[in-house]
């Protein structure tokens, strides 16, 4: 029995049809920034939490001043042009392999009660200064022949090491289940918060997908530094910004 439960607060269930973006803190935090700087920037709001027992047991306090449980956030955020695309970030997953695999269960779960169109994993690589490509990765033959018809190149290298928790556990369960799920994981210097890597992953997404996210640097960068200070790593995200001094692994973490 899966033990995730999803806590509706202001639906029941996602909008169809609707594109979802998901990440959590990882090599760079590379996705995690994006999807913080997406609800900071856009009317956004958070409508569901996906619990589950072995989240790391640290209640918060929320912006309302309320304490609020361990958890990932289901949020919506409408877009420039209209649009919305549903979010799903938090800055934990579960201490465990089973409760990662539950979480990732329930993640395609509504993906595919929603309908929706395309569920991309936003992660990280630890790469080299100069590298500062973007890999696309899916598990299924039919949903990587369908990118290919999109003019989008499908890595069948990467991921070397392959992938940890939530992030792998969601894209390689989605065919399993029944949805859509594609990798979307850029070269990272490997700091805690790459900034630059989430905005050119960010500009990557628009091309690819015709999606129209409209961020900046500016409100990446400071959407970053509220990243570190939540999650404790001490140092003024400037110190990130740099390419040379940041030794970095060949491993692929997410």
């Amino acid at each position: 029995m899966n033990r995730a439960k999803i806590h509706w607060i202001s639906k029941k269930s996602l909008p169809k049809k609707s594109l979802i973006l998901e990440a959590v803190p990882g090599v760079g935090n590379v996705g995690k920034i994006l999807l913080d700087a997406l609800a900071a920037k856009h009317p956004s709001r958070t409508i569901g939490w996906i619990l589950h027992p072995e989240f790391p047991p640290h209640a918060s306090l929320g912006g309302d001043g309320l304490v609020e449980p361990p958890k990932l956030d289901i949020k919506t955020i409408l877009l420039p042009d209209g649009e919305t695309i549903i979010a799903i970030t938090g800055i934990m997953q579960p201490m465990t392999p089973a409760g990662q695999y539950e979480v990732a269960e329930s993640i395609i779960g509504l993906a595919k009660e929603s309908d929706s169109p395309r569920l991309l994993v936003l992660a990280g690589l630890a790469s080299e200064p100069e590298n500062r490509s973007i890999h696309v990765i899916c598990s299924d033959e039919k949903t990587r022949r369908e990118l290919e018809s999109d003019d989008i190149e499908v890595s069948r290298i990467q991921p070397k090491q392959g992938m940890i928790g939530i992030a792998g556990m969601v894209l390689s369960l989605s065919p399993v289940i029944g949805a859509s799920a594609v990798g979307v994981v850029a070269d990272t210097i490997g700091a805690s918060s790459d900034v630059l890597a989430a905005d050119r992953m960010a500009k990557w997404i628009e091309q690819a997908f015709d999606v129209s996210l409209d961020l900046d640097l500016d409100t990446t960068k400071e959407t970053a530094g509220k990243l570190m200070e939540e999650i404790g790593i001490e140092g003024a995200i400037d110190e990130y910004l740099g390419i040379e001094e940041k030794e970095v692994s060949s491993d692929f973490y997410v």
